[in-house]
């Protein structure tokens, strides 16, 4: 078919499906970089002339580009210019809808109005060692007070043997068309979330085990299981902290993820600076049931509790037993693929939401976590029951918990909980010199 015809078809196009043409050959790809059909779709997108209620007919938008340059710019200018603005579009209309606080979480009010608006979504990409990609799509996924659990699951999965990593990332159409809902096979962009390496599936990340399958946990809050008897993979869980998650999962590249913004201290000459005035908001659930929810106001420490790089925040206390909190329900890890189902108990998923005195999230995490025997016996009141911990560790801090099982309700009761805050965080976020 002659150039000419296949340029007045293109014209035709929308924004997506012109790209989508370019993708089918080279041929195609010269002709739908055409600078005057993409100034026409520029122009109709962004025109300052635009309005809701009226669409101008084509010749009328061809007299408003007229004095816009098309001749004297290279082939596809117009085409990066209207995807350039398209993104910009996209960022502007994130950081209004995520600019209300909630001054209880410190988080954005509007997230999960934020994830459907932007048809938001999640994949993860597995490699084998020899290249080869697989992209499977989320399954399925709740959304809780301040994460968003996601699932993979099927009967397709790539022999576990072959493959070396695991990408997580965010999808999102290219485009927002606010009055459509997105489909799986419109463009999507992709947005690096955490790269796990799966030579790292160990017994040293093993968190729990049932008669069917073993789970394991890869930092950053990734629980991988994998089927006893076949040694592969049953199915993926990520436990998504709502902290800068729509920035994570849509502002990134495939390759590179979103780099926070820079933090600017609170400056303030109080002689024990960042470490008093804190707040924590700590959830254990799974499957939708909560075992725990709680807030914890007026958090302080003094610096005769820094040590080893750390300093010592005590939320509840072992000794003081009007702080001590049960756990409701029987405590385990739910978890399902398209065949069989079940539930991995002792095992949960935490969000932990760390709140400096001005009310910004200081630390925030979602993680998988285990409860286990102490390795070192408790101070606790081992009368009541067998002691058991649950400890979570990253490059800013650590997290320590005590419960007892109480025999009599059959229910385990929260003695002691810790926070270990990283120094070097703490200096970085107050600009302070401990």
């Amino acid at each position: 078919m002659p150039p000419e015809i296949l340029l007045k078809i293109f014209s035709y196009l929308d924004a997506v499906s012109l790209l989508c043409a370019g993708c089918v050959s080279r041929c195609f790809y010269h002709l739908a970089n055409d600078n005057f059909i993409w100034i026409r779709i520029y122009s109709t997108a962004f025109s300052p002339t635009r309005s809701n209620w009226k669409v101008n007919s084509v010749e009328k938008i061809a007299v408003s580009v007229s004095s816009l340059s098309v001749q004297d710019k290279e082939a596809g200018y117009w085409k990066k210019e209207y995807i350039r603005k398209q993104i910009a579009s996209v960022k502007a209309a994130l950081a209004d809808i995520l600019k209300p606080v909630n001054p209880y979480t410190g988080l954005p009010v509007k997230t999960k109005e934020a994830l459907r608006m932007f048809g938001l979504g999640w994949a993860i990409i597995l490699k084998e060692k020899s290249g080869k990609e697989y992209i499977m799509e989320h399954v399925d996924l709740s959304v809780n007070d301040t994460s968003v659990t996601v699932i993979w699951y099927g009967k397709n999965w790539p022999c576990l043997a072959s493959l070396s990593t695991l990408d997580l990332c965010g999808v999102t159409p290219v485009f927002m068309d606010w009055y459509k809902t997105p489909t799986k096979h419109r463009l999507r962009w992709h947005s690096l979330i955490a790269k796990y390496n799966l030579s790292h599936l160990t017994v040293s990340t093993m968190i729990g085990c049932d008669r069917l399958i073993r789970i394991f946990c890869l930092h950053p809050g990734l629980l991988v299981g994998v089927w006893k008897k076949e040694e592969e993979l049953a199915f993926v869980m990520a436990n998504l902290h709502f902290h800068h998650l729509v920035e994570r999962s849509t502002l990134g590249s495939a390759t590179i993820p979103y780099e926070l913004p820079p933090h600017s201290p609170f400056l303030d000459d109080s002689p024990e600076y960042g470490l008093h005035g804190y707040q924590l908001h700590v959830d254990l659930h799974s499957g939708g049931v909560f075992y725990l929810c709680g807030t914890f106001r007026n958090l302080f420490t003094k610096k005769g509790n820094i040590e080893n790089g750390h300093v010592k925040l005590i939320v509840i206390h072992l000794k003081n037993n009007r702080e001590h909190l049960p756990l409701i329900g029987k405590v385990g890890l739910s978890w399902k693929t398209d065949i069989f189902d079940g539930c991995i108990k002792s095992c949960s998923m935490m969000d932990v939401t760390l709140l400096d005195e001005h009310g910004k999230p200081f630390w925030c995490f979602s993680s998988p976590v285990c409860m286990r025997l102490p390795a070192i016996p408790s101070d606790g009141p081992s009368f009541l029951g067998q002691t058991y911990s649950v400890d979570y560790v990253d490059g800013e801090g650590r997290v320590h918990v005590e419960l007892v099982w109480i025999r009599e309700t059959e229910e385990y009761l929260i003695v002691n909980l810790i926070l270990y805050l990283s120094i070097a965080k703490i200096n970085r976020w107050f600009g302070t010199e401990y």
